[in-house]
């Protein structure tokens, strides 16, 4: 997450990054609010994995937005098995960002699973897979308009 925070830090938004435990996603969750702290001035966000538990913690922790950089909709080859059961319950406007090319997140089904969340939004990066790394200044400066645009 290091050049995700640095450019982030670059455009003027105060970012930390959280070291996550792996595995299980929703044991992730404490761990996530309790460095990022609670409440509407909070923006959670988070790539692929962190993402998935930012999302997870949106809902507990009240956050006053949401980015998710290549949230990882499914499994590879696994797109029956969507992790989108908690999306309805998330409440702050969330921005999804994602490669046309990521197998962990087909396109047409991130663009239905973005339906469930009020105040949603999806930036797709053409040529990109999972991780958006080749594009980052262009996935921040969206990332930084969003922030603007919510607070």
């Amino acid at each position: 997450m290091k050049p995700y925070v640095v450019g982030l830090k670059r455009r003027g938004i105060d970012a930390v990054a959280v070291d996550l435990p792996r595995g299980d996603a929703e044991k992730a969750v404490p761990v996530f609010i309790k460095t990022s702290g609670r409440g509407r001035e909070v923006i959670g966000g988070g790539q692929s994995f962190g993402g998935r538990v930012a999302s997870m913690a949106a809902i507990e922790a009240d956050f006053g937005g949401l980015i998710l950089f290549s949230y990882p909709l499914h499994r590879p080859g696994h797109q029956e098995e969507l992790r989108t059961a908690h999306f309805r319950s998330i409440r702050c406007p969330t921005l999804f960002m994602s490669g046309d090319r990521d197998p962990f997140a087909r396109i047409d089904l991130l663009r239905e699973a973005v339906k469930l969340i009020p105040h949603a939004q999806l930036e797709v990066f053409e040529g990109q897979g999972h991780g958006l790394l080749a594009v980052l200044d262009r996935a921040l400066d969206v990332a930084a308009e969003f922030i603007q645009k919510i607070k």
